[in-house]
């Protein structure tokens, strides 16, 4: 299989948080039979969150993650299953397990300046034999210096690839352009982008960093992703075709996924709403919209104005207990 660019989709981790993580086995088998049938070589599988999300912090699963992740492993013959961990999120102990079903990468995600916390799970992460990534979150929160450092640690504690990772959406070209640049510079490993489309810049985004050097790229079938979603896998081969760069992905079967397959599971299309924008103008966590919408109705305030106070505040995942309060703060101040 020919491949400049090695694709990973992320629709059945990431696309968790846009259906609060009600993902079912059903759902799962159809859509990882699917992409591997179509040659996509790494499908992501965890609740939104990763590994040991399911929590009433971050949103209760539906069904338990680690029969969705034997599920997928199941339902492949070629493609390889990749599971999130966030250190405190998910430990040692669910990773094992996730290993022990099939899942031969993990991905590593701390918050942008905390990738030294990242060092024991990228660790067992080798001594398994899995596949390692460094998946460096909120990352347009500092600057490409800082970035950089931390890529390097992700690189010293054994990632094979370090990705940059757009949480918010909130990154413009040129900030993608000089970071990518500045990674591929300096390290030795792969390096990654993972976009948002909240400013609708996932693709644009998505395409400077392959011009910059990426290698491995994330995409979500139809956009099923957090927020207004992610760069869109179906459309991005199509447009890499065009640029005649090979991802060895079936389009044609890709395409069939999204329409029948992948629209079925969306409880709404994902647009552009004024929830998912604001998130990317305000520079804030995906995964917090639904939370932010429900705080905005209990407290009859307006979401926009509780996402700008989050990106105000710096809030990072992991803090959504910080959404109610604000939304609180808010109802009060009126």
């Amino acid at each position: 299989m020919e491949q400049d660019i090695v694709l990973t989709e992320v629709a059945l981790r990431d696309g968790s948080h846009a259906i609060s993580h009600k993902f079912t086995t059903d759902q799962v088998i159809n859509v990882t039979k699917a992409l591997d049938e179509a040659n996509v070589p790494y499908i992501e599988v965890a609740h939104g969150d990763g590994l040991g999300g399911s929590s009433l912090q971050y949103g209760r699963s539906s069904t338990n993650e680690m029969e969705l992740i034997e599920a997928a492993v199941d339902s492949c013959n070629q493609s390889k299953i990749a599971v999130l961990m966030l250190p405190g999120v998910g430990t040692v102990k669910e990773l094992r397990k996730a290993h022990q079903l099939g899942a031969q990468m993990v991905r590593v995600a701390t918050h942008v300046t905390e990738a030294d916390v990242a060092r024991q799970h990228l660790a067992l992460g080798k001594e398994l034999g899995m596949e390692t990534v460094g998946f460096l979150m909120m990352a347009h929160m500092v600057s490409k210096e800082k970035l950089l450092e931390q890529a390097l640690e992700m690189e010293s504690s054994g990632a094979d690839s370090v990705y940059i990772v757009d949480s918010a959406g909130a990154f413009l070209p040129h900030e993608v352009r000089e970071r990518i640049r500045l990674l591929k510079n300096n390290l030795q490993v792969n390096i990654g982008f993972h976009g948002h489309n909240n400013l609708s810049l996932a693709m644009a985004n998505t395409l400077v960093a392959i011009e910059e050097g990426a290698t491995r790229i994330d995409g979500s079938i139809r956009c099923l992703g957090a927020g207004a979603g992610n760069t869109q896998t179906e459309v991005l081969i199509g447009v890499l075709e065009r640029m005649n760069i090979k991802t060895g992905v079936d389009l044609y079967k890709m395409i069939d996924l999204s329409e029948y397959v992948a629209e079925s599971i969306l409880e709404h299309p994902q647009e552009i709403t004024k929830g998912s924008f604001m998130l990317g103008y305000a520079g804030v966590y995906s995964s917090f919209l639904l939370h932010a919408n429900r705080a905005a109705q209990k407290f009859n305030v307006d979401s926009r104005d509780i996402l700008v106070e989050l990106g105000k505040r710096q809030v990072v995942g992991g803090q959504e207990d910080m959404i109610v309060d604000v939304a609180s703060e808010l109802a009060k101040q009126r």
